[in-house]
């Protein structure tokens, strides 16, 4: 990390000299809005911004609160500890915490050492970001996307990224333009905020869940992302040590979805993406999807796009290959 931005995230705040001096719990005029413990996007960003940063405040207990925004927590040095959704989980330097709207987050007192910056961004903000995700809407991406708008399971998502190089410069990216007030940083911003969760789909086996389960499901999906052509439930289950009824009980209950739909959802995404960017011929692009049948395929594809795959093509500009 650059020395002059922990320099920066270092100095001692004005509410931070409060508490040193002896105040016993936060101020909540800073973060809420009447008895309401829900922490107010307003208080923090200023009129017309969708993300800003704002150094974690040490030296006291935060007791249980949500947000009404996305909340992304960087650990730049030293450690915090935090309860989200009852789960006690310890950052360490370099790792990274998200947390959904709903999620409700306690974080027990930090020292002067441990540095941790809070990304307070608006959910608006993301449509600038979500363009560089692709326009695949796959199961892995649903799960991410869902937890960020606080629709998921889990509420939350604990990457333990410290020594992946792309996202450890992407995150000082984000703090350098913020901190400096660079211009035009809210497209830079945006950009790279879509770099970086492009590289957090890649990076999904270092997730930290709370139950084996929950690791299992995104280990599952992430195997649909990398074996949607030719994989299948049963190796999925032997590669992850799974009793295969189990495993089919747990996709069900935490998608409302079957493996195979899931499939189905990832390959013709995956088919709709080739139609768009290739000059692949339709059956071509059918069994590189890893259907053999092009009838069921048509048939398929035409109840998820309203239209054949041709159709589907020269509707999106690729012109009449076959």
């Amino acid at each position: 990390m650059n020395d002059a931005i922990i320099q920066k995230l270092s100095r001692i705040t004005p509410e931070e000299q409060e508490i040193l001096a002896g105040r016993k719990t936060i101020d909540r005029s800073l973060y809420m809005d009447g008895s309401r413990d829900q922490i107010s996007g307003e208080k923090l960003l200023t009129p017309g911004k969708q993300i800003s940063l704002r150094p974690h405040t040490r030296f006291i207990h935060f007791p249980k609160h949500n947000h009404d925004y996305v909340e992304m927590v960087y650990m730049v040095k030293g450690e915090t500890t935090h309860i989200v959704n009852g789960n006690r989980l310890t950052l360490h330097a370099g790792e990274l915490l998200i947390l959904g709207q709903n999620a409700l987050q306690e974080i027990l007192p930090a020292g002067k050492g441990d540095l941790a910056v809070n990304f307070i961004v608006r959910p608006a903000f993301f449509s600038g970001t979500l363009p560089f995700l692709g326009d695949e809407e796959t199961p892995l991406k649903s799960f991410i996307l869902n937890t960020l708008c606080g629709t998921g399971e889990v509420g939350y998502l604990y990457y333990q990224v410290s020594d992946v190089l792309p996202i450890q410069n992407l995150i000082e990216n984000l703090l350098w333009t913020l901190i400096n007030e660079v211009p035009n940083r809210r497209g830079i911003n945006q950009m790279t905020m879509g770099l970086l969760f492009t590289q957090m789909l890649n990076y999904t086996d270092r997730l930290s869940f709370p139950t084996a389960e929950q690791g299992t499901l995104v280990s599952l999906l992430r195997y649909i992302e990398e074996h949607y052509s030719d994989g299948s439930l049963q190796e999925a289950a032997a590669q992850y040590h799974f009793e295969l009824t189990a495993l089919s009980r747990l996709i069900k209950r935490s998608t409302g979805k079957t493996y195979t739909e899931l499939v189905q959802e990832k390959r013709l995404s995956q088919a709709a993406w080739l139609l768009k960017n290739t000059e692949k011929k339709v059956d071509e692009v059918a069994r590189s999807v890893g259907y053999e049948n092009l009838s069921y395929f048509h048939r398929i594809f035409a109840a998820r796009f309203h239209c054949s795959p041709r159709r589907f093509r020269i509707a999106n500009g690729e012109g009449p290959f076959l």
